[in-house]
């Protein structure tokens, strides 16, 4: 790329600006290559803009990573208004789209609150544009020779651009996915049929708005039918097909004599149903319908939250209706599924009747992002926050988050946090790593609610994903083994590879939470893995138990009898020596000599008082918290068998649960 000087081309006309912006251009033009200007911006009967585009100096360019043009607005008005911005958008729209720069603006306002004016209103919007406020007062008379670029700090640096919670609507900050977008928009073209399904938060919903984009670029048209919606999945199949009609005239905006709902009967709604979509195809210019069902598991039999698509067979019904519509009628539609659950086109029967959509089209699971994929998004959004990565962390992002980008937006998020402040700033291995911790420790919520789909719908696989995690190759193979489909869905969904040597973890956090999580579950232990469970689980356990015994004899006793409840149990030279100690301190082990096993004498003792907190048979209870007191001490002196670690293991799982249970 060529140098950029700053300076003002010959062929900017600055005979309809106001002196004030003659000057705010004379000082841009100092830092900035000013590139065109001069034209008047009218929207509406009233409003009036004036606008210039510059071009970053080097400077510029590696700190923001800006490369391209940019849109400056003078907006001279005292009081900001929110349509201002519209101004933006029509600037751009009459360029080309590789002329300028995307991710920013800068607008310039006589308004001198426009910086918390600016930011009250997109305080909502996350994919909004970087805008750059400045009010024309300060730009003239500011004489600080850093003033604009601390601004652009200020703006860029702050702003955490890889926290995104919600799918992504615009084109912004979408990454990796234009050519399944444009796949989808191509079968759809040719009127074909299509089904996307995936993981949560990996990106199906921003796919449906990138599609939509497109067609609306293309003048095409379509439907959005959110399934989840309580006023799609209650409806029986027949008033299904009316909503479905409804939504269709409401979205493309079709106004239309539609028959009443009450015409929909169960043995009329495919015959209206295919005379109204004939009527909306012709006033759509005869151009093909795409209907894209979101969220299909909604509707799919066997998992629906309304019974009648659960249990009964309006599935069926439903999908036979669009289907013999589809085929009787060319050209007129096509369809999108898209879920989490692809169960609706993987079954061949339903009930004993033949599913209407298995083997009726393509579907696919959404990938992963490649490495190209995370470099692209990790390095463009971090750039612009003054974040350089080193080249090997996009690797490393790929592989221990296996292309997941909510998940790897969320680590990159972590890394801002705790990025320095003096930006720009390379994130090293160190940080990187430090981050991965933090995730690992802080955010396992969301690896659960990604592996939420399995435990959901896919018990078995999950199973699978667990013997995987823990190295019991041998259940695995006896899984896979079973069904086929099992390790199908497992690499459909992108968690899994399979290699000629067997199988492994795609996403290698998940591995690392499900291992931790159950790694109580893992069979094969040498004995110093099964010393070091015990010893810690029981360790962990005693603090819980001890915090009980305390506060519920205090609490039915009172301090003076539940202390000497507790010093009775104790006896002899304890008894004595923690005679004269607080209550409180009996129970703290720093103070006081009091063991696992006085706990449980205390709680046998009192059962009456502890009885509704275990809810097990007494004698049971005692057996257990015998067995884990004795094995942590057996385990130091002689081996322990397989059995005496699986009943160690039943023993102190029960207690947990009642305890953890209890005290949250």
């Amino acid at each position: 790329m060529s140098e950029v000087y700053p300076g003002i081309h010959p062929s900017v006309n600055l005979n309809n600006f106001t002196s004030d912006e003659i000057k705010i251009i004379d000082k841009f033009k100092s830092e900035w290559y000013v590139t065109h200007g001069g034209e008047e911006i009218k929207l509406g009967s009233k409003s009036t803009y004036r606008y210039f585009l510059v071009k970053p100096l080097k400077n510029y360019q590696e700190m923001f990573n800006l490369e391209r043009e940019i849109i400056v607005l003078f907006s001279p008005y005292a009081v900001f208004e929110p349509r201002t911005l519209d101004a933006i958008d029509y600037i751009a729209e009459s360029f080309q789209s590789l002329r300028l720069e995307k991710v920013c603006s800068i607008l310039i306002s006589r308004d001198e609150q426009i910086e918390e004016e600016l930011k009250e209103l997109l305080k909502n919007d996350q994919e909004s544009q970087i805008l750059i406020p400045f009010n024309y007062k300060e730009l003239i008379k500011n004489h600080d020779p850093y003033f604009i670029r601390n601004r652009l700090k200020k703006h860029f640096y702050t702003r955490d651009l890889f926290a995104f919670e919600a799918p992504l609507k615009k084109d912004l900050y979408f990454f990796g996915r234009n050519d399944l977008v444009n796949k989808i928009v191509n079968r759809h073209k040719s009127c074909e049929n299509s089904g996307l399904f995936g993981l949560r938060k990996t990106g199906k919903t921003s796919v449906i708005f990138g599609v939509q984009r497109t067609l609306l670029k293309m003048e095409e048209h379509f439907v959005f039918i959110d399934c989840q919606s309580p006023s799609f999945h209650l409806r029986r199949w027949n008033r299904a097909l009316y909503y479905l009609i409804l939504e269709i005239t409401k979205q493309n905006k079709l106004t239309l004599n539609l028959n009443p709902e009450v015409k929909y009967t169960e043995e009329n709604a495919a015959f209206v149903f295919e005379h109204e979509i004939s009527r909306i195809h012709k006033e759509l210019g005869n151009k093909t319908l795409l209907i894209i069902f979101d969220e299909i598991e909604n509707i799919t039999f066997n998992i629906s939250p309304s019974s009648h698509w659960r249990m009964d067979l309006d599935f069926v019904y439903f999908w036979q209706s669009l289907r013999s519509t589809f085929q009787k009628l060319d050209n007129v539609f096509s369809f999108l599924l898209v879920g989490t659950n692809p169960m609706c086109v993987e079954s061949s029967s339903i009930k004993g009747f033949d599913n209407p959509i298995f083997n009726q089209f393509s579907y696919e699971y959404i990938p992963g992002f490649d490495v190209k994929q995370t470099r692209e998004m990790v390095r463009k959004l971090g750039r612009i926050m003054g974040i350089r990565f080193d080249e090997i962390l996009y690797s490393k992002l790929t592989e221990d988050y296996g292309g997941h980008p909510f998940l790897i937006r969320h680590v990159c998020s972590i890394i801002n946090k705790n990025s320095s402040q003096e930006r720009p700033t390379i994130v090293s291995k160190l940080i990187y790593n430090s981050a991965k911790d933090i995730f690992k420790r802080e955010y396992s919520n969301y690896i659960e609610m990604i592996l939420d789909v399995l435990k959901k719908f896919y018990s078995d696989e999950y199973k699978m994903l667990k013997f995987l995690a823990l190295d019991d190759y041998d259940n695995f193979a006896k899984y896979e083994k079973i069904s086929p489909t099992y390790t199908n869905h497992l690499l459909g969904y992108g968690i899994i590879d399979k290699w000629d040597e067997g199988y492994s973890f795609k996403i290698e956090s998940v591995k690392d939470y499900l291992s931790e999580k159950h790694w109580y579950e893992k069979l094969e232990l040498s004995q110093e893995e099964m010393l070091a469970e015990i010893s810690k689980r029981r360790n962990d356990l005693e603090p819980k138990l001890r915090l009980i015994v305390r506060n519920q004899l205090l609490s039915n006793l009172g301090k003076e009898q539940a202390s000497q409840i507790v010093l009775g149990i104790m006896g002899g030279w304890r008894k004595i020596r923690y005679n004269d100690i607080s209550y409180n301190d009996l129970f703290n082990s720093s103070l006081s000599d009091i063991y696992f096993d006085d706990l449980r004498k205390i709680i046998i003792k009192k059962w009456d008082i502890f009885k509704n907190i275990f809810e097990i048979d007494k004698t049971e209870l005692d057996s257990k918290l015998t067995a884990i007191n004795k094995y942590r001490y057996d385990a130091h002196a002689k081996p322990i068998t397989r059995n005496q670690m699986a009943y160690f293991r039943a023993s102190i799982s029960s207690i947990e649960e009642i305890t953890d249970n209890f005290l949250t």
